[in-house]
C-alpha cells in the first residue's frame, strides 16, 4: 500500500468512526480508550493471522507422526503476534449475533488476553459499556464501530499500516482535546517528528527507549 493508499485510509477510518461519535452522546476523552483498543484488537488478529500462516508454512513436520506439533505462544512472540483465544478474535465478535452482549464481549476479549499476557494486565481498555446506549438512537453504535475496523482494506492490512492508523487517531484526538497528554502521555505530531528525523538523519546503530510509546519515531528514517 502506498502512503498515498495508507493516507486515504486514515481519513476515511477517522471519518467514519468519528461521525458515529458525533452522532453519540459521547465526548471525545470518553470515546478515545474504546475506540483505540478496537484498533489494537484489529491489529492483533491481522498479525496473528500473518504469524499462523507463516508457522504452518515453516515448521517441521514429526517423522513419527508426520504432523506439525501445535503452535505455541512463543511461536507467535517470535514471529511478532500474540496468540489469540476464539473470543478474543476480531472476527469472532463482527459475527456475534445481535441478541448477545457485545460490549460485555469485547470487555471478555481484552481480559482473555490479559489473562494469557500478564504485563498486559490493566492496560487494555474494559469499558465497552461506555459505549452502549440510553436510548434506541445509539442502539448500534458498538457494532457499526467494530464494523468500520472489519472493511476488507483494513482486513488485508499488513506491515506497519496499523501504527500510521493507530497514530493519526491520537493526533486528532489530541487536537479534540481528549486527554492525549494527560498522565505523562504525550503525543509528538508526524511533521514535528519527521523535522527531528531530518536533522539527526539516524542511519545505524541500537537504541533502546522503554518509554517509546507507539514507536513511530523509531520507524520514521525507513518511511522516509
Amino acid at each position: 500500500m502506498t502512503n498515498q493508499n495508507i493516507k486515504q485510509l486514515e481519513i476515511e477510518l477517522w471519518e467514519a468512526a468519528d461521525e458515529l461519535r458525533a452522532n453519540s452522546k459521547l465526548t471525545a476523552g470518553e470515546y478515545k480508550d474504546p475506540l483505540l483498543g478496537l484498533v489494537l484488537l484489529r491489529f492483533a488478529q491481522n498479525r496473528y493471522e500473518e504469524a499462523k500462516a507463516h508457522l504452518e508454512n515453516t515448521l517441521p513436520i514429526n517423522p513419527r507422526t508426520g504432523q506439525q506439533r501445535e503452535l505455541t505462544k512463543d511461536d507467535f512472540a517470535g514471529a511478532g503476534a500474540i496468540m489469540l483465544p476464539k473470543e478474543a478474535k476480531y472476527d469472532y465478535l463482527v459475527a456475534l449475533p445481535e441478541s448477545e452482549d457485545i460490549a460485555e464481549a469485547v470487555n471478555s476479549a481484552m481480559k482473555l488476553i490479559e489473562e494469557d499476557y500478564p504485563e498486559l494486565a490493566g492496560i487494555l481498555p474494559r469499558n465497552y459499556q461506555d459505549l452502549m446506549p440510553e436510548d434506541d438512537e445509539e442502539a448500534n453504535l458498538l457494532r457499526n464501530l467494530i464494523r468500520i475496523f472489519n472493511r476488507d482494506s483494513v482486513k488485508k492490512a499488513t506491515g506497519d499500516i496499523f501504527g500510521r492508523v493507530y497514530e493519526y487517531f491520537l493526533m486528532k484526538l489530541s487536537m479534540m482535546g481528549a486527554g492525549a497528554q494527560e498522565g505523562g502521555e504525550f503525543f509528538t505530531p508526524p511533521s514535528l517528528v519527521q523535522l527531528i528525523v531530518n536533522f539527526i538523519k539516524p542511519n545505524h546503530g541500537i537504541i533502546h527507549d522503554p518509554a517509546c510509546g507507539s514507536g513511530g519515531m523509531f520507524i520514521q528514517r525507513h518511511i522516509l
